[in-house]
């Protein structure tokens, strides 16, 4: 039988960040229930005054730095772990009830009853939040900003909207789905807006690369939005290039990289709770492991 909560969810760090602001951006990767090495990083230097002014995420990467802006230490951890297997937030009902396989709403809004999302600090003006989602008409990238933007809830939810399983979001008046359709690691936007501390949080080991085949499934899903489509079976090239260049990057020093320090098996919806508390795990530990090393870098 699947067990359907992680036995030791009250194990998980909790309280609030320190007001300590970090200058520099960081990069935060999605890849889904593979999110959960992310919110162990983002836990981990919450809980040593590590918090950047600046946060871009993709995904469910938006999804975590959502929690990190607003200085949640274990929120978006304890809700996964816990809801993971709730009817109403993965499968069928949510399809059903929203044309969609995981409802965002649960997370975003619902879950504020039980764990309080800290909304005072995540809009303190001091800190930036972005966004990454991919507009349906043109298949571009579109960065949306926490304090720019009409609903940053509703980019966040389009963020980690999964193609062909989600139902597109309108934010803006931009029809967006999935981030990592057309920009799966935003760093180069941290480049272009020329932070001189760049941290890039990885949810696949340095060495994982993608499968590059077109399949063409999305030009047939996706018919009416041609551009989308392209950008969408194009995306695996693109997120390869984007690894090699971090590689590249990181081995000149213009960027700090925490990856998983052993190949992660976890899939987009993984449901084995204890693979999924292990992950965490290892995205808390692995960035133990290189507090000293980032704290070097930030100083330099």
């Amino acid at each position: 039988m699947t067990k359907k909560i992680y036995e030791n969810v009250d194990q998980l760090p909790d309280g609030t960040a320190s007001d300590i602001i970090t200058e520099g951006c960081i990069v935060l990767e999605g890849g889904a229930f593979r999110g959960l090495y992310t919110r162990g990083v983002l836990d981990a230097l919450m809980l040593n005054d590590i918090n950047f002014r600046s946060t871009i995420g993709t995904s469910a990467g938006a999804l975590a730095g959502y929690n990190y802006v607003a200085g949640n230490i274990g929120r978006m951890a304890r809700f996964n772990l816990t809801y993971r297997h709730d009817s109403s937030y993965v499968g069928i009902r949510p399809f059903m009830k929203s044309h969609t396989i995981i409802d965002l709403n649960l997370c975003l809004k619902d879950y504020n009853t039980v764990e309080p999302f800290n909304t005072a600090r995540f809009f303190n003006p001091e800190k930036r939040f972005v966004a990454v989602c991919t507009e349906c008409r043109t298949g571009k990238t579109i960065y949306f900003e926490k304090d720019k933007c009409s609903n940053i809830v509703d980019a966040v939810k389009a963020s980690a909207s999964m193609p062909f399983v989600s139902k597109m979001i309108d934010v803006d008046g931009k029809y967006c789905l999935d981030g990592g359709a057309s920009c799966k690691i935003a760093y180069q936007w941290a480049i272009d807006q020329q932070y001189s501390k760049i941290v890039v949080v990885r949810t696949r080991d340095n060495t994982y690369r993608k499968k590059t085949e077109e399949r063409n499934i999305a030009r047939k899903v996706y018919r009416k939005y041609p551009e989308f489509a392209e950008s969408l079976d194009k995306s695996n090239g693109s997120y390869n290039r984007q690894c090699d260049e971090i590689e590249k990057l990181e081995k000149e020093g213009r960027i700090f990289v925490i990856s998983p320090s052993q190949k992660v098996t976890v899939s987009r919806l993984e449901g084995n709770m204890d693979k999924l508390a292990d992950l965490y795990w290892l995205g808390f530990n692995d960035a133990l492991a290189n507090i000293e090393k980032l704290k070097e870098y930030l100083s330099e």
